[in-house]
């Protein structure tokens, strides 16, 4: 059944991006109470006119498989074994690490003329291929106004 251009209005419909490559293929994904039930392509995509690849038209099963990892895994310092940790806590130790790598090599002052540089070059970004001009413009000022990086990148340009 071709997907109707009005579907995206639905309540139960939501305008996704297809994650596999750089091509960014529209998606309609529709779900109910909190799950997703169908992944379609996006008529009123110029990208891709409502067709999917078959990698797209199985996209559905990255979030409704039952062997999805729900979870990370993490070798401490001086541990020969991985720890399995939910995702929520692996996301706040990579977060509170980052911080703290910024921290540590946070230079404020050119050392030789006292001008402010205000970076860091300890931690670095680099962005799918997906992402839509919005997130990458988010993303760069996140990561240079915020954190003061100066190595941020995007896999679309090499």
């Amino acid at each position: 059944m071709k997907t109707r251009s009005r579907d995206a209005q639905r309540p139960d419909c939501a305008r996704s991006v297809c994650p596999y490559c750089a091509v960014g293929c529209g998606q309609l994904v529709y779900h109910r109470d909190g799950k997703v039930t169908s992944i379609e392509g996006d008529p009123e995509s110029p990208i891709n006119a409502g067709t999917l690849c078959p990698k797209g038209s199985a996209s559905k099963e990255l979030v409704t498989h039952e062997g999805r990892l729900i979870w990370a895994k993490v070798r401490r310092p001086g541990a020969s074994e991985w720890e399995r940790i939910p995702l929520e806590q692996a996301m706040d130790e990579i977060a509170e690490r980052t911080w703290a790598s910024r921290n540590r090599n946070w230079v404020d002052r050119d050392a030789d003329t006292g001008e402010r540089i205000g970076h860091t070059t300890a931690v670095a970004h680099l962005g799918g291929a997906t992402l839509d001009n919005e997130e990458n413009y988010l993303i760069k000022k996140l990561f240079t106004a915020g954190l003061g990086m100066v190595a941020v990148s995007n896999q679309a340009r090499i």
